[in-house]
């Protein structure tokens, strides 16, 4: 796992990139003629706005489509990221009691206030690894007091080949790639963890940045949750997990690193924010 670290000491540089528009060519010989060609919007660039600091791991303010301004607020980090430890294999936290603290950031990476948790709505490490925590403030609250909105979740499976950025609270650090492909099994040490998105090289996630939105550059919704990395090239340890596909054979691919996929979560955020596993389509394992 991308291992959940101890205190923060030190900020990285933040990274970022603007995309330019495409330019339209007018043909010299229809010049008097040409009609105007209007530009494709250019993606949004990813910012921070919306992320946030835990103690130990990076996460996000993050809504579904029908989320309502007035339900508490949620916060999406990694299972690995619990303050309660790692849940085990085939464990599920639902509605635990929390008072974790939250620190929420401006698009510039600033600290802008403190967010508290009423609950852990959800966690487990069992084909996946996420959590979501339950606020003590609602979207509204938070964006009236701080001027910010939550991330929206995906709500459809992503593709290959997709622009992504790696938005880390904790680093104040993005990281750009793209989405590589997606692996069957993905097994590391007691976990297993079920249709993983494996990034390009280009995304060398670190400790801390575990639990970090995964942000689709076209969109600006989350796709995923950063989970995880082959550190050394060993098979199926911890901190080097191994890909497994539907056959059973095995793959190691050293310094490549990965996230879960939050799509399937969506349908499990009912009225009120509230989690209910048993809503069609809730693909998130079950206590």
């Amino acid at each position: 796992m991308n291992k959940p670290l101890i205190g923060a000491f030190l900020a990285a540089l933040l990274l970022g990139a603007g995309v330019a528009p495409a330019v339209a060519a007018e043909s010299a010989q229809a010049r008097e003629s040409a009609t105007e060609v209007t530009p494709a919007p250019a993606a949004k660039a990813v910012t921070f706005a919306g992320t946030v600091a835990l103690s130990n791991c990076s996460g996000a303010v993050v809504r579904s489509p029908d989320s309502a301004p007035t339900d508490p607020a949620l916060v999406l980090t990694n299972g690995h990221c619990l303050e309660t430890g790692f849940p085990g294999p085939g464990e599920v936290l639902v509605d635990r009691p929390s008072t974790r603290t939250f620190t929420l950031l401006d698009a510039s990476g600033g600290g802008v206030g403190t967010l508290r948790a009423s609950k852990i709505a959800y966690g487990t490490m069992t084909d996946t690894d996420l959590s979501l925590y339950e606020l003590t403030s609602t979207y509204e609250e938070i964006e009236s007091a701080y001027g910010i909105e939550a991330l929206e979740l995906e709500t459809d499976h992503p593709a290959a080949g997709t622009a992504i950025t790696v938005a880390s609270g904790y680093w104040k650090r993005t990281y750009s790639c793209g989405i590589d492909g997606f692996v069957h099994q993905l097994k590391e040490g007691r976990w297993t963890w079920k249709d993983s998105v494996r990034y390009t090289p280009e995304c060398q996630t670190i400790g801390g940045t575990s639990g970090s939105p995964v942000i689709d550059d076209a969109t600006g919704k989350v796709v995923a949750v950063n989970n995880t990395g082959n550190e050394s090239g060993q098979e199926c340890t911890d901190n080097n997990p191994c890909e497994v596909d539907e056959n059973g054979s095995v793959t190691v691919r050293e310094g490549i690193n990965y996230a879960q996929q939050t799509y399937d979560m969506v349908p499990c955020i009912g009225v009120g924010n509230k989690i209910d596993l048993d809503r069609e389509g809730c693909g998130l394992p079950k206590p």
